[in-house]
C-alpha cells in the first residue's frame, strides 16, 4: 500500500469517504493529524482536486478521477488479498441486516401493513431495535477486528461504531441514524464507501 500512504491521497480519500468535511472529520476517518489533513486538503485544492470555503472541503471532479486512478495501485495488497474479499463478504451480510434496522427504527408498520415515521412513542418497540443493533454490532465487531488485521486504520470505524452505539443504548435515540451526528448509521455508511472504494467494487442496489 506504498502509495496510499501518502498524505495527500489519504485525505483526499478520506474527503471521498465523508462526501465533504473539516480537516478534523477527515483525520477522523484517515487516523492523520487535523494540521497534516489541512495542509493536504489545501494543496488538493491548489491541484484543482479539491475545492474548499470557510473550512468545509468537497473532492472536485478532477479529484475524483485522479483518485480512481491511484486506488489499483495504492490498494493493490488489500484487493488481492482473500481474506479482505471473505471480510467484505460477511460485512456485505451484515450491511443487508442493518439497512432493514435502520428502516424499522425511522418507519413504524401500522395495523394496515402501512409505514409511518417513528415518534419513539413505543419504548418497547425501540428497544427491540436496539436490541437487534446490538448483535450486529457484535457481528461487525469481529468483521471490524479482521479489517483492522489487514489495514490497521480501518480499526478507527470500530471506535466510532461502538461509541454510536454505546449512546444509543444508553437511549439517545439519535444515535441510532442521525444525519448530523456520528451515528451509528453515518459512520456505517462511510465505513461502507470506504470499502468500496478500496476494494474498487460498486454499492449494492436494493432489491
Amino acid at each position: 500500500m506504498s502509495s496510499a500512504t501518502d498524505t495527500e491521497l489519504l485525505a483526499l480519500h478520506g474527503l471521498a469517504v465523508k462526501k465533504a468535511g473539516s480537516p478534523a472529520a477527515v483525520a477522523a476517518v484517515i487516523g492523520a493529524e487535523e494540521a497534516e489533513v489541512e495542509a493536504a486538503l489545501e494543496a488538493a485544492v491548489a491541484a484543482g482536486r479539491a475545492a474548499g470555503a470557510k473550512g468545509t472541503f468537497m473532492v472536485a471532479p478532477v479529484g475524483r478521477e485522479w483518485l480512481d486512478a491511484q486506488y489499483p495501485q495504492a490498494f493493490a495488497g488489500f484487493r488481492a488479498d482473500p481474506a479482505a474479499t471473505e471480510a467484505y463478504e460477511r460485512f456485505e451480510r451484515i450491511n443487508r441486516a442493518l439497512l432493514a434496522l435502520f428502516t424499522d427504527w425511522q418507519m413504524v408498520p401500522t395495523a394496515g401493513g402501512e409505514r409511518v415515521p417513528n415518534d419513539h412513542g413505543d419504548s418497547e418497540y425501540d428497544a427491540d431495535i436496539v436490541d437487534r443493533l446490538g448483535a450486529q454490532h457484535e457481528k461487525a465487531e469481529k468483521v471490524l477486528d479482521s479489517f483492522a488485521a489487514l489495514e490497521p486504520r480501518l480499526g478507527l470505524y470500530k471506535q466510532r461504531l461502538d461509541s454510536a452505539y454505546d449512546r444509543a443504548l444508553a437511549g439517545e435515540h439519535e444515535w441510532v441514524s442521525g444525519a448530523r451526528i456520528d451515528s451509528y448509521h453515518t459512520v456505517w455508511f462511510e465505513l461502507h464507501e470506504d470499502l468500496l472504494r478500496m476494494l474498487g467494487r460498486e454499492r449494492e442496489e436494493a432489491p
